[in-house]
Parts: C-alpha cells; structure tokens; sequence
C-alpha cells in the first residue's frame, strides 16, 4: 500500500461534538482523507476494538491506512495497516516483529534526535509535534508547541515522511508543509468541524498550498 500523508485523521469520540468515530470517519473518507488513526485512550480495550473493526470495512474499501494508536494488540486483532507508537510504547523493533513486515509503523517525535533514531529503527513514518500549543492530546511541556522551525531542521534530518501534529488548523496546515511536513495530522479541525467532509476537503487544499509554496521557495534557492 502506498502511504500518503496529505492529510491524517486522527480519532477521539469525546472530540466528535456528539457524533461517532464511524461517522466522523465516512465524511473524512468522502473528503479524501488519506489515513485513519484510531486514537481512543479513554474508552476499554474492547471498545477500541469494536470501533477499529467498525473501521476496517470503510477503511480497506476507499484504500485508506487503518492505523491503530499504541496498542499492536488491537492493530492484530482488527486486522489493521499499523501502529502508531509513542515513548511508552512498544519499541519499534518488537512492533514490527508481531506486525509483519509489510505492516506500517509510526512513532511519534519532537526532537532532531528522537526523529533520527526512529528511522535508523525502521519506522516507516513519523508524526512530529506538538508544532503548536494543543490541549487535544496529553503532552509534555517541552513537547509543546515546539514550532516550524524544529519541523524544517527534522525534514533535514530525516529521508523517511512525516506528518506535523498539534494546533494545526487549514489556515496553518500551509506553514507546517513549506516548513518541511509531508502532510498535517489533525483530531479536531475535522472531529469538531461543523462539516467533517468539507473540513477534510479544505484540509488537503492548504496542503497542496503548502507544497507549492514550498517548490517555489526551492525553486528560487
């Protein structure tokens, strides 16, 4: 399966203004999201894998990633693409061992370094961030809105793709990717839009803004 970043769904029921993670990803896939990341730390085991196996049909159908958030567990289970993994997760090496070869293995980083080990790990991608300040996920003070700057100096760094995460809207997901992202992973510019669809569609458009800028800018070097 051929990975684009463009645009990255991550998943939280108690962010959805009252709908369903199904919902919220049936108008993201009608919008051209280019992968789901089910991300549901505060609901069971079970539940998060009911609602990765509600996924796994829309997802596989519309030849969307399905990955699953820390547990390679419920990534097994459901038959899932990958995992996406943080510090207190499983190393990157057993996750592709219990997930197979062909499976797609992310990690979260915020620094040069981490950026740079999670390659020489074999991570097939990365999710860098916070880039701004962000209250939807749990991070560190330091991890906190760590700016464009550190994302073009890991784009430097890095030859694997990556996403940029944390406070990222339409109107900054342009900056993020002429920084250096490859594409812009979000939770509520689509989870809380008052039209996940047309917020997705608006999503991958300031992307393509961001690339272009971003040719431009090395056209001109």
């Amino acid at each position: 399966m051929t990975l684009t970043l463009d645009t990255y769904l991550v998943t939280q029921q108690d962010l959805s203004a009252g709908r369903s993670t199904e919902s919220i990803v049936a108008d993201a896939i009608a919008g051209g999201v280019d992968v789901v990341q089910v991300r549901e730390k505060d609901r069971t085991a079970r539940t998060q894998l009911e609602t990765a196996e509600a996924l796994r049909e829309p997802t596989a159908e519309a030849g969307v990633p399905l990955i699953i958030n820390d547990r390679v567990d419920i990534a097994l289970a459901a038959d899932a693409d990958g995992v996406h993994l943080g510090d207190d997760d499983l190393p990157i090496s057993v996750a592709r061992e219990q997930l197979g070869e062909d499976a797609i293995i992310g990690r979260s980083v915020s620094t040069v370094e981490a950026a740079r080990e999670a390659e020489e790990a074999g991570a097939d991608y990365l999710g860098v961030g916070a880039v701004y300040t962000t209250a939807s996920k749990d991070v560190d003070d330091e991890e906190n809105g760590i700016g464009l700057d550190v994302v073009g100096e890991i784009a430097n760094a890095v030859d694997i793709p990556f996403v940029g995460i944390g406070g990222v809207t339409p109107e900054r997901a342009p900056d993020v990717v002429e920084a250096g992202a490859d594409g812009v992973a979000v939770i509520t510019a689509i989870t809380q839009a008052d039209d996940p669809e047309r917020a997705t569609r608006e999503l991958g458009e300031a992307v393509e803004q961001g690339k272009r800028r971003r040719d431009e800018l090395e056209g001109e070097a």
